[in-house]
């Protein structure tokens, strides 16, 4: 088993591990040869499976280090799982409140990358609303990474969210993240894994 630091990326809404952020993060540390196991799991949308997922990928790394890094949905998970677990994360344009973001997507939704379809139900909605962490105990433990024009989510609501965390509030860019891998040094030097 490998003693790299294990840093678990997660997607967001009907995206998933072939992600533009996720190529663009896996050439960025092949380029540099940064010594960290970059886990990508498949979330698929049920939010319980999810984060069970996610929370077995920590278990299983033993006493290695581990870092999150979470993108709008993946964002949000990242979030519950890092305040249940003390662990840091960076969150990439989070969504804050899903459970009232995603209502207008109820029914069926299609994956953009692998066309996979799948419903969204009022379970869904609840599950989401059930795991979230409330006031962050250790807002420090985050990074948040937000772009202004950010056409999908309203970034103030994540900068109120994550009061006390540190933020890089960028102008202009939008929900995709423009230029990720220029915010990848600050990230990765965040979770410890390296300096650059």
């Amino acid at each position: 088993m490998s003693q790299q630091p294990r840093l678990i990326y997660l997607h967001g809404f009907r995206s998933s591990p072939q992600s533009q952020k996720v190529t663009e993060l896996r050439e960025w540390l092949a380029a540099r040869d940064v010594p960290v196991e970059l886990v990508t799991p498949e979330l698929g949308f049920a939010p319980d499976e999810a984060v069970a997922r996610v929370t077995s990928l920590v278990d299983e790394a033993g006493d290695r280090p581990v870092g999150l890094m979470g993108s709008s949905l993946g964002g949000y998970y990242a979030t519950v799982v890092a305040a249940r677990s003390g662990l840091p994360a960076v969150l990439v344009n989070p969504a804050v409140a899903p459970y009232r973001l995603l209502r207008g997507y109820l029914g069926v939704q299609e994956n953009l990358y692998t066309g996979e379809r799948f419903e969204v139900t009022e379970t869904h909605m609840h599950q989401l609303s059930d795991m979230d962490p409330g006031p962050l105990a250790h807002p420090e433990r985050f990074l948040v990474l937000l772009q202004t024009g950010d056409e999908t989510l309203e970034f103030r609501e994540a900068v109120t969210r994550y009061t006390g965390a540190s933020q890089w509030i960028q102008p202009g860019g939008d929900h995709r993240f423009q230029d990720f891998p220029r915010v990848l040094p600050a990230a990765l030097a965040f979770l410890g894994m390296g300096s650059f």
